[in-house]
């Protein structure tokens, strides 16, 4: 058989893999389409006219001014002293939300990571706080956080103890929203951490109990460079989300006592909503865009160095 008989054999078997290659690519194109389209119409391109608007004087009635970066000067020169203050703000609840609320998940993830009986009714009792309404999670832990009538402040009397005014003072206030935003998204982290465990190899695990390795040493020299992966991914979440925080400040404190909890988005939502100023809210919001871009790649640059993909 010459070379030329072995082509024409073999082009048959190299189309049909090709068709069947495109085929896989449209099946993966069917599941992912909805959620790219949603992406798009909903996430990226709003962005392209708040661009526009950014450079704006527009109180969302009248026809809009154009004033060029006179917003960002604004923002930029000092004359307006809560955009630099609502910045520290949202940096100290990501600080003390993200590593917290990732080291939480982990725990909770490997506690109920087994097959014992009445386990999944666990695992829902825990998520059910992140489906809940952040609103009546806000609610609720207003009331709990009360000086006058809350739970903590009981629970400290029985004690003899006499509870401080949790939301009135800005340190404990910020603490108050962090602890409950941790509290409200517990289960989130906890479900993908638990995601993350399934692809944990057995055969290292067991060749680590043979050669000795207690349950802390292999979780932290195996299982955990095995959740790296997943670690990252949850860091850059939350980061994002920790950036957004809006709902549990705006019920539980409304930004304050004070300034004290006087985050970026609540800023820009006064500003917007309560000022009319929605070209100076959309030049917050594509100063906010860049922020998270610009964190974003900087936590993925620095992954390289501590996350392990098999």
């Amino acid at each position: 058989m010459t070379a030329a008989q072995t082509l024409r054999v073999r082009d048959p078997a190299t189309a049909d893999q090709r068709r069947g290659g495109r085929r896989r690519n449209l099946r993966g194109w069917m599941f992912i389409g909805p959620v790219v389209l949603g992406t798009l119409l909903f996430n990226v391109i709003p962005v392209l006219p708040t661009l526009v608007t950014s450079f704006t004087d527009w109180d969302g009635l009248a026809a809009p001014k154009f004033t060029g970066t006179a917003n960002y000067k604004e923002m930029f020169s000092g004359q307006d002293p809560l955009f630099g203050k609502s910045l520290i703000n949202t940096a100290i609840y990501t600080i003390g939300y993200v590593p917290v609320g990732i080291i939480i998940g982990i725990a909770l993830a490997v506690l109920v990571n087994n097959r014992l009986r009445g386990m999944a009714v666990i695992r829902a009792l825990i998520f059910l706080p992140y489906v809940t309404s952040l609103v009546a999670v806000g609610v609720v832990s207003r009331w709990v956080f009360s000086d006058q009538y809350g739970v903590i402040n009981a629970v400290l009397a029985s004690f003899g103890i006499t509870g401080p005014h949790w939301l009135g003072e800005p340190g404990s206030a910020m603490a108050a929203v962090i602890v409950t935003a941790i509290w409200a998204n517990m289960g989130f982290n906890m479900i993908i951490v638990l995601a993350g465990l399934q692809g944990v190899p057995e055969t290292l695990i067991e060749a680590a109990t043979l050669d000795g390795a207690g349950r802390f040493s292999r979780f932290f020299h195996v299982t955990l460079p095995f959740l790296t992966p997943t670690i990252f991914l949850l860091l850059i979440l939350q980061t994002i989300g920790s950036f957004q925080v809006f709902a549990l400040v705006l019920v539980m404190t409304g930004g304050g006592p004070g300034d004290g909890t006087y985050v970026y988005i609540y800023h820009l939502w006064y500003e917007a909503f309560s000022l009319r100023r929605m070209g100076y809210a959309s030049a917050l919001a594509i100063v906010l865009f860049v922020v998270l871009l610009a964190v974003t790649w900087i936590q993925n640059r620095l992954s390289k160095r501590w996350v392990f993909y098999q």
